[in-house]
């Protein structure tokens, strides 16, 4: 039998129930409520909150998003805490409306379709029982087969406009629970799949009409991917100037090449493809990292925004780049993806996929 208890999130002074086996975070979200999140896990301390009144369990949180101390003075992980009383919690919140907040919801979904794209990633499509309502850029959560509440955080790569049609692009992690353990092992068409979200603030921002610069490397293409087919297929209006760095080592890692090439095509005035290769030649391909042909085909950025989407470095590095070519940190959008030798190693980013 489950427990309910009020909470109670300052600033906001809004109040929601949230059961005693029940995340504060997901409540939260349920309830339409936005505070910061990313992971979920309590791995990247995005959700960290101070505790004002009453207990809570910390749950699974890591002791390097949530070290010792900070538990004692009252710190806590939405993401994995739950309440033993009621609470009232202070996030760290700032309101931006710009960006539409969906409530989240568990869906049902079957796999229609799924197939390899390039080195160790695949792609799958996935039918859902309902329509979801999300914004361009936005992950969702797929439930683990056979381990009870645990789950896995993949970035979607289709667009709004299609809410049953879901695809997702994942990359294997040698060892991972929900790669090497099921999408890349018993996964099969046909299978169902329990999803919860949207989740992520890391979206296409229909607000800004400047000019855009979109970083990509591995996977983190999907959430690109969404907002560059969005906008065009879509043709939003206000949006500025899109350009694509895709990165991948070597040809067999790369992928999506020609569906970008035909997006291009007849939007010439709106879209501007770069797929770079750091450790091959190839025709039709620049050669180097991206951030290195980014750097050698723009002398300035001012006046632009950026995107950026994949592995930890490479974020950091584009970054950097993306700063030295005049750009500021509000313009700026990121999100990080990690992988399970960076879980080992206790890196710190906001999507964990494994």
């Amino acid at each position: 039998m489950t427990t309910e208890y009020r909470v109670t999130i300052e600033p906001l002074g809004r109040e929601i129930t949230c059961r005693d086996d029940q995340t504060i975070l997901d409540a939260c979200l349920r309830a339409g409520v936005w505070v910061p999140h990313s992971c979920t896990h309590g791995t990247c301390a995005t959700c960290k909150a101070e505790v004002l009144e009453g207990e809570v369990s910390h749950g699974e949180a890591s002791s390097f998003a949530l070290m010792d101390f900070e538990r004692e003075e009252g710190k806590t992980l939405l993401c994995v805490c739950k309440p033993m009383s009621d609470v009232i919690i202070e996030a760290d919140i700032e309101a931006d409306d710009a960006i539409e907040v969906h409530p989240v919801r568990d869906f049902h979904g079957t796999l229609v379709s799924m197939e390899d794209v390039a080195l160790d990633t695949r792609r799958l499509i996935v039918e859902l029982d309902r329509d979801l309502v999300f914004n361009a850029g936005q992950y969702m959560s797929l439930v683990v087969p056979g381990q009870p509440g645990v789950t896995r955080t993949y970035s979607m790569a289709s667009i709004p406009t299609e809410p049953r049609r879901l695809e997702f692009q994942i990359r294997r992690t040698p060892g991972g629970l929900a790669t090497d353990g099921w999408v890349f092992t018993t996964l099969a068409v046909g299978d169902p799949i329990d999803l919860i979200g949207p989740y992520g603030r890391f979206v296409l921002r229909t607000d800004r009409t400047e000019p855009s610069v979109l970083i990509a490397g591995g996977t983190g293409l999907a959430p690109i991917a969404s907002m560059i087919r969005h906008t065009l297929e879509n043709d939003l209006d206000g949006i500025g100037h899109m350009t694509l760095y895709q990165g991948a080592r070597t040809r067999e890692g790369i992928y999506d090449v020609e569906l970008f090439r035909a997006l291009e095509a007849p939007h010439p005035d709106r879209f501007t493809y770069r797929p770079c290769l750091s450790e091959e030649e190839a025709e039709g391909f620049a050669s180097g990292m991206v951030t290195d042909v980014l750097n050698a085909n723009h002398e300035t950025l001012k006046g632009h925004i950026g995107y950026v989407c994949g592995p930890p470095a490479m974020v950091e590095a584009a970054l950097k780049t993306l700063m030295l070519k005049r750009l500021f940190p509000r313009d700026i959008y990121k999100e990080e993806f990690l992988d399970a030798s960076a879980a080992a190693s206790q890196v710190r980013s906001p999507l964990i996929k494994r």
